[in-house]
């Protein structure tokens, strides 16, 4: 079984590189930079709209057990990385609900759940995927 395995691999592998190398450079330079366009944009997505995503879920997670100062800290950071990604909207909001969170709680509230309501990434389902680490 193992045997098998290994030749299907081996073999798999073989018509794969047979491939890309008749593939012809430029359509490999092409597809390298499409690709690198790509994974440059999801790692701008990642740093600033999942990142903000994941914050403000911890945030208003656990905000009983945070001051109120460290709230705003956080709300205005979030309010940054939205604007960064120019999600004007929510960005305006979650910095509106890190000043309200000093003064008045229920208008934080308010104007927190206004924020993720339109915040885009709150609308994406989660897919789990298998990491593969070359």
């Amino acid at each position: 079984m193992i045997l098998r395995l290994t030749i299907t691999l081996k073999l798999l592998v073989t018509i794969v590189w047979v491939r890309f190398c008749s593939w012809g450079k430029t359509n490999l330079e092409e597809s390298r930079k499409r690709l690198r366009e790509e994974v440059l944009k999801r790692i701008g997505h990642v740093r600033t709209c999942v990142l903000a995503r994941e914050l403000c879920l911890l945030i208003r997670t656990n905000r009983a057990v945070l001051k109120p100062k460290d709230v705003h800290d956080t709300c205005l950071y979030v309010s940054s990385l939205c604007k960064e990604h120019k999600c004007e909207e929510p960005s305006e909001l979650c910095r509106k609900a890190a000043e309200a969170v000093l003064t008045d709680e229920m208008k934080y509230l308010e104007l927190c759940g206004q924020s993720c309501a339109k915040c885009g990434e709150a609308r994406k389902p989660r897919l789990k995927k298998a990491t593969y680490v070359a």
